[in-house]
């Protein structure tokens, strides 16, 4: 915007010729007669072709690869290197440079609209598993406010569930939510799924990066 600002201003207030200002600007007397026809000082753009390389012709396959990743767990995702190898065994031959810089560039531009939109469906069969969980809760009872401790109970493939509030988490408590859940959802499920409650989780042992719950 600049230059052709000044090149405007040289030739209507100064008076020079297209030969001055391609002389004193460098620029080539196309690219000034075009400054000076445009009815507003707007810079012209140039596209680029797209230059064709080695991976070219593995761009489909690479940007599903990226994609499917995207998709998963961040822990999960191949490193950049083990999709290099995988193109070189697809027959790519050319630099990891180039493999790169089109992975950048990809997740700039693709890959993190693809991550944040990114879920993954759980699917459960009737009687597999159900979910357990509590929740604080305030209601008034005779004119009094009171804290209430609600236990949720929902089967994971139905999602039907079952609220029952008590005063506290204890253990007499726990053990009743489920008998009286159980009862009304008509059966009991295969496995639970529970957060680490200190009610229902004894031990939380580790091994790896993993947690793994020991049930009451």
């Amino acid at each position: 915007m600049t230059m052709i600002g000044k090149v405007r201003r040289m030739f209507h207030r100064q008076d020079k010729s297209v030969r001055e200002i391609a002389r004193l600007t460098s620029l080539s007397r196309i690219t000034i007669r075009k400054y000076l026809k445009e009815g507003t000082a707007q810079k012209p753009k140039y596209e680029r072709a797209e230059r064709v390389t080695k991976l070219t012709p593995f761009h489909e396959k690479l940007i599903e690869a990226l994609v499917v990743d995207a998709l998963r767990p961040r822990k999960e995702r191949r490193r950049t290197w083990t999709l290099f190898e995988q193109l070189q065994a697809a027959g790519y031959d050319g630099c990891y440079s180039r493999v790169t810089d089109f992975i950048r560039t990809w997740r700039v531009a693709e890959g993190k609209s693809i991550s944040a939109n990114a879920f993954v469906p759980l699917h459960f069969s009737l009687g597999e598993a159900f979910q357990f969980d509590w929740s604080e809760e305030g209601l008034v009872i005779g004119g009094m406010y009171r804290k209430l401790q609600v236990a949720h109970t929902k089967l994971c493939a139905s999602r039907a569930f079952w609220l029952t509030a008590y005063f506290s988490q204890g253990h007499e408590m726990l053990f009743d939510v489920h008998t009286r859940a159980f009862k009304a959802l008509g059966g009991v499920a295969r496995r639970g799924i529970y957060d680490n409650m200190r009610t229902a989780v004894d031990k939380v042992p580790r091994k790896g990066n993993s947690r793994l719950p020991t049930i009451i």
